[in-house]
């Protein structure tokens, strides 16, 4: 490790400080996201504020001028990102959590990632969409991995591939740390909402892998991290639970957002073909607006109870047990649900305005739509996870729990 990447940084930013420096640039994010939309990858003037006010800073190791800081931090920080553009909070979060996913690595491949560039960015995709041949010192991989949100800005990739053995029988699954050097990149992210994050297709063709940027995704899942670090509370943290979770960082700060918008000019928008002059002053207008606030308010509490549970478990060295891990995945859920019904209420309350391509309440209801459908998060899913859990049984239909 080199001189300056064992200095820590001086000062630990709080989370509301973190906050505060990204409400300074929400102004420059809000207007940059118009451009990130049409490039479909978030304007590098924003890359570059946010780097400079250490938004991808919160999950990387002390060790490398990081801020190790938790995961209420994660969901402040990508909700503030979240209230200026959804795309561009979208980017913070993957990058943040796929640093945090570097941080279970080993240090020496940990050192490969940050040692001589402390602001390196890392993105990632876990399913191991690829091909492996076992050699010596590690793997040769080719494989395609879709929807890597953040491959424009990222440095490495941290990606899922298939461990074999000599005769290339399939004996676990992986995840690879990767150079974005080593790395294709093929454009195919072309879709309704979150288009500024950038979720294209990463390419390997016969990347050598050394075995220690190399862990097995099972352990994981079970908390057997690869880290010597073990002092190093963040990177205790329950594997999948922060992965889902952290998902649900942009949403809340969309889900305020829009209501400030809506609120906002109640008092100057009429409904038409009534005899408001004004939205406030209409009984069936502010009970969608109540009804909208409260499932955010509903979604803030889940998402905040279920990072406190993360971050409980990690202070104390426990990893939390099935049904724990499976709440999260309902919580995640259950703040998904409601910040996309919430906000559907909201525009039906604005009006048909809120589609105009002027309107950024078009943009929220574009971004929180798809951002919602990640295969982590789908409620139906998590939900049934948590209700096997509940249940006790064995017969759950997936180990990302």
């Amino acid at each position: 490790m080199t001189e300056t990447a064992q200095n820590p940084a001086t000062a630990m930013p709080t989370s509301e400080e973190l906050v505060a420096r990204i409400k300074e640039l929400q102004p420059l994010l809000a207007a940059n996201s118009a451009q990130g939309e049409t490039d479909r990858r978030v304007v590098e003037e924003s890359i570059v504020a946010l780097t400079k006010a250490g938004v991808f800073k919160v999950a990387t190791p002390r060790r490398y001028g990081g801020y190790e800081s938790s995961m209420r931090t994660m969901l402040d920080v990508s909700s503030a990102v979240g209230e200026a553009d959804g795309g561009t909070a979208w980017v913070v979060t993957l990058c943040n959590v796929c640093a945090w996913l570097t941080g279970l690595f080993s240090e020496r491949a940990q050192d490969d990632v940050w040692a001589d560039t402390p602001d390196a960015k890392v993105s990632g995709v876990l399913a191991p969409t690829s091909e492996s041949i076992k050699v010596d010192g590690g793997f040769r991989v080719t494989g395609k991995w879709f929807w890597n949100s953040g491959s424009w800005h990222a440095d490495w990739a941290v990606l899922g591939i298939p461990l074999v053995d000599g005769e290339g029988q399939r004996v676990d699954e992986g995840l690879a740390l990767i150079p974005r050097t080593d790395l294709g990149l093929k454009e195919t992210w072309f879709v309704a909402g979150m288009r500024s994050s950038g979720s294209n297709c990463l390419i390997a063709e016969d990347v050598f892998v050394p075995q220690h940027r190399i862990i097995s995704s099972p352990e994981a899942i079970e908390g057997r991290y690869a880290t010597e670090r073990t002092e190093e509370t963040l990177y205790r943290s329950a594997f999948v639970p922060l992965l889902a979770l952290v998902l649900a960082g942009p949403q809340l700060g969309l889900g305020r957002k829009a209501l400030d918008i809506v609120t906002s000019k109640a008092g100057k928008k009429a409904i038409s073909y009534t005899s408001y002059t004004v939205q406030s002053d209409s009984v069936a207008f502010q009970l969608q607006l109540a009804e909208a606030a409260m499932r955010i308010e509903s979604a803030h509490l889940h998402a905040y109870r279920a990072a406190d549970d993360i971050d409980r478990a990690a202070a104390s060295g426990e990893y939390p047990d099935v049904l724990a891990r499976a709440r999260v995945r309902a919580d995640t859920a259950w703040v998904l649900e409601n910040v996309t019904r919430a906000i559907d209420i909201l525009l039906s309350a604005h009006g048909a305005s809120s589609f105009a391509e002027s309107n950024p309440l078009q943009r929220i209801w574009r971004d929180s739509a798809v951002a919602a459908r990640h295969a982590v998060t789908l409620p139906a899913v998590d939900y049934e996870v948590y209700g096997k859990a509940l249940l006790g049984r064995d017969d759950q239909i997936t180990q990302l729990i």
